[in-house]
């Protein structure tokens, strides 16, 4: 491949991955306005801006591009397995963590896209996969500081902190799903849950 050709590939490289992501965005907008189910790949294809042929290119159907929007949700986790990952005295990167992804709950359309894709990942088996492989990587990482603060004494004896790690993930998400359900702000349900995450693994 000449220069010029090499050039003009990855022009079209970078313009394929710019409309891909222009439809991801499309689509992601729809789903949060309509829902999965009430979303139609015409919907998406005119909130992109392409043909529906165009759509066609680079998904083969709605459902692909759900998988494709699950798959990046890895991306969305990087920033919480760092903070986890952090060597300081583990409650304070416990109390980090739990104030980082309650406010990035805080923005209700991650609630209700995390929703719909999880009602998805119960009837579809490659969602089903993609979504438990982020969940578990993010309560891998989060049971990796609870045995260590066990361990410095930090935390007191979990009976299992795989469970505990789950249950911590899950009362966050719960709260914000609450929180929208009852526009109430996360803001204002962040500090209790805080209190009651803390107290029920910090050391008396």
């Amino acid at each position: 491949m000449t220069e010029s050709q090499s050039k003009q590939a990855t022009k079209r490289d970078k313009a394929t991955a710019k409309r891909r992501n222009q439809i991801l965005e499309a689509a992601v907008m729809c789903f949060l306005e309509r829902g999965y189910h009430q979303t139609g790949v015409r919907d998406i294809a005119a909130r992109a801006g392409v043909s529906l042929g165009n759509l066609y290119n680079h998904f083969p159907g709605k459902h692909d591009v759900l998988v494709e929007i699950a798959a990046l949700e890895r991306q969305e986790m990087e920033p919480f397995l760092k903070i986890l990952a952090e060597r300081s005295a583990t409650p304070r990167v416990l109390n980090k963590f739990i104030k980082a992804y309650a406010k990035y709950l805080a923005a209700p359309e991650n609630v209700i896209l995390s929703v719909e894709i999880a009602s998805e990942a119960i009837r579809q088996p490659d969602i089903g996969r993609l979504f438990l492989e982020n969940r578990n990587e993010l309560v891998g990482a989060l049971t990796n500081l609870l045995e260590r603060g066990i361990s410095e004494h930090d935390f007191r004896q979990l009976p299992d902190p795989n469970q505990t790690s789950q249950l911590i993930i899950e009362t966050i998400e719960g709260s914000a799903f609450r929180s929208v359900l009852m526009t109430t702000p996360m803001r204002k349900i962040t500090n209790n849950v805080l209190d009651f995450i803390m107290t029920s693994v910090v050391s008396r």
